[in-house]
């Protein structure tokens, strides 16, 4: 037997990451970085301290949380320029600065420009929000675009090993590219159907029934994501047109209806002549237009 005392070690230092945000999706990340990462928190609506929901998090200050090696910016995207003015005097020399906002060509600009040349740069988009990943993260998408430095592999590393994401290496003008038809179009038909609500619920096909489910996916975002997504992104505005254009050129090809017109289909029929709280709303606004008088 050994007369020497054990000598033990001081378990490994963990990596500490600041989150610039702590909104819906910063309490998120927060949720799956915790066992990984030492957190410290900065949102300007919340009091530095103890988060109750969050008892792992330390809620801090701006320098605070920008002083840690790994920063995130977790904001709407029209607050990154102003935010990445605010963030540069308090980081480290060779901090990891990410975002994760839906589009990517603009602040990956933004952060190449406003950054000190010696902060590596990895922009960011999950491809899920907090309703899509209330049942876990392993196997959701997320895109990954490098902008400065060499680090944009050991990112991909930690999200795919780790947290079990399936990581997507792109660009950010390619980002933008496809995610303003697989996001701007998704969102861009939710807001019109929510708008057209209430819409029948009890005899509805199983295609009508999933694209509800997407629309209720989405139906609660806060109204920053849609305008990012919509108003951010280089590609959107030419998409929204295209698809206007095409819709306006099936409704030609369809012509005047062929049979009664809407209001006639239903006269003589009390479920659909009802005024009141039965009286569907979309079939309201149809009729108007078909009589002109919308």
């Amino acid at each position: 037997m050994s007369r020497h005392p054990e000598i033990s070690f001081p378990p490994p230092r963990r990596r500490s990451l600041g989150l610039i945000g702590f909104g819906a999706f910063g309490q998120l990340m927060a949720r799956h970085l915790r066992p990984h990462l030492d957190l410290t928190a900065y949102d300007p609506a919340l009091p530095p301290g103890a988060s109750a929901e969050h008892p792992d998090v330390r809620l801090g200050g701006l320098a605070a949380a920008a002083g840690c090696p790994i920063v995130v910016l977790a904001m709407p995207v029209s607050r990154i320029a102003e935010t990445v003015a605010a963030i540069r005097p308090h980081l480290q020399p060779g901090a990891l600065v990410l975002d994760v906002g839906s589009v990517k060509t603009l602040p990956a600009a933004i952060m190449a420009e406003g950054l000190p040349g010696d902060v590596d740069i990895v922009a960011t988009h999950p491809l899920f929000g907090p309703q899509s990943a209330r049942h876990g993260i392993a196997g959701l998408k997320i895109a990954v675009c490098p902008v400065r430095g060499r680090r944009g592999g050991e990112v991909t590393a930690f999200l795919s090993d780790v947290l079990g994401l399936t990581v997507i290496e792109t660009t950010p003008e390619a980002h933008d590219r496809e995610l303003a038809v697989a996001q701007g179009l998704t969102h861009l038909i939710a807001k019109v159907l929510v708008r057209m609500e209430p819409l029948p619920s009890a005899m509805t096909t199983r295609s009508f029934d999933l694209i509800m489910q997407a629309v209720d996916m989405v139906r609660h975002d806060a109204p920053e994501v849609f305008q990012a997504i919509e108003q951010s992104n280089p590609y959107a505005a030419a998409l929204r047109r295209r698809f206007s254009d095409l819709v306006a050129e099936l409704d030609a090809e369809l012509g005047a209806p062929a049979g009664p017109s809407p209001g006639d289909a239903t006269r003589g029929s009390p479920a659909l002549t009802a005024t009141g709280p039965s009286r569907h709303h979309w079939l309201n606004k149809a009729e108007a237009a078909a009589d002109g008088t919308a």
